[in-house]
């Protein structure tokens, strides 16, 4: 066998030589990607379930918020199945780097008595002293109403739970952006008639709201659930969900009053949510499903592995990081993710319908 060195010159290859050049190649290969996986591993700094031994025998649908410097707080829905009249909103907060128990703080009863399901609550902090949790009530997803909650003490009590105004559903799964002059800008959705993607805007913390949308699908795409990130000269852009098999795109260039129409980021999406968020060094991170829709098998199946990927601009991203990679029977499904003040990642997502995990990362490391 002949081989060409970097020189230009041919050199033979005798059988002896090839079987241990190709030995040599292996072990090297084996080594950098053992490398790879401690430097990746390194990043994770903490990893747990959070509120383990709950009373409910299924979660989802997690949020993730910074109450005060150091100190974080998650809401996810919790019962006996999604869609089940006994599913509420379940509260954590972390203390000393431990999740305390959860509690439940709202539910879906009505004044007459009737309950209904709950979910996709959302944890908002826009300044100090105040914590917001959204969330939704109702029968489905195509016939929920939004409802906000206020807690001035960092989520030890919470003011009576408020009804949004008709055809506002506040944050639909992702937590909101704090645009410069305080509005609060919320990626939103519907999905009775069809699966459309809006914007709701507050610049007076929830009395008065503007509905901006539905954003154009381009002819293409069905999506849900934006999350927003933040680019110089006021710039944003908003990944979705979709039922196409990949997350879309759609970019603002005047603070999130227009929006483009939809486009393919060409990263795959299992028709599963996802969550992103601007670092302070203006890199944007994502955390998703790395997988596509794989036809005749259940959505939830395809959840999996669950990944985070980095961009500068939002366009070309690059995996970093695999969170999870065994598969389960319900995989590894909408994450959320924040930055704290301390520079680090914080991540939950729901693990397998039965726990609600939490991560944090050094994103130095990625």
């Amino acid at each position: 066998m002949k081989f060409r060195n970097p020189s230009g010159s041919v050199v033979k290859l005798f059988p002896s030589k090839l079987v241990f050049l190709v030995f040599a190649l292996a072990v090297v290969g084996c080594s950098m990607n053992a490398f790879a996986e401690r430097h990746h591993g390194n990043a994770i700094v903490d990893s747990c379930m959070v509120n383990p031994g709950a009373p409910y025998p299924q979660c989802h649908a997690s949020t993730i918020v910074e109450v005060s410097p150091g100190h974080l707080a998650a809401a996810w829905f919790g019962g006996t199945r999604e869609g089940n009249s006994n599913v509420g909103i379940w509260f954590a907060l972390m203390k000393d780097g431990k999740w305390l128990p959860a509690k439940e703080v709202a539910t879906g009863r009505q004044s007459d008595g009737k309950r209904y399901p709950t979910w996709n609550p959302v944890l908002f902090a826009p300044r100090k002293g105040l914590l917001v949790l959204f969330y939704k009530v109702g029968p489905s997803p195509s016939t929920w109403w939004g409802m906000m909650m206020k807690s001035f003490d960092g989520g030890l009590t919470w003011k009576n739970p408020e009804r949004l105004p008709n055809g506002v559903l506040g944050p639909i799964k992702d937590k909101p952006v704090l645009l410069p002059d305080g509005t609060w800008l919320c990626g939103s959705s519907e999905e009775a008639g069809g699966w459309r993607v809006y914007f709701d805007l507050t610049s007076n913390e929830g009395r008065s709201w503007k509905i901006v949308g539905p954003v154009d699908g381009g002819g293409e795409f069905h999506a849900i659930q934006p999350t927003i990130l933040s680019y110089p000269q006021g710039q944003l852009e908003a990944l979705c969900r979709t039922q196409e098999g990949v997350i879309a795109e759609t970019w603002s260039s005047d603070v999130g009053n227009s929006w483009s129409p939809l486009k393919s980021t060409g990263l795959p999406n299992p028709n599963s949510g996802i969550d992103a968020v601007t670092l302070r060094d203006g890199m944007q991170l994502l955390v998703y499903n790395d997988s596509g829709i794989i036809p005749g098998r259940p959505i939830e199946s395809c959840r999996c592995p669950l990944n985070v990927a980095i961009s500068k601009d939002g366009v070309k991203w690059t995996n970093v990081l695999t969170l999870e990679d065994k598969p389960l029977p319900s995989g590894y499904a909408y994450p959320a993710v924040i930055q704290s003040s301390n520079g680090l990642v914080r991540i939950t997502y729901t693990w397998n319908r039965e726990h609600i995990k939490y991560v944090a990362i050094n994103p130095a490391k990625l």
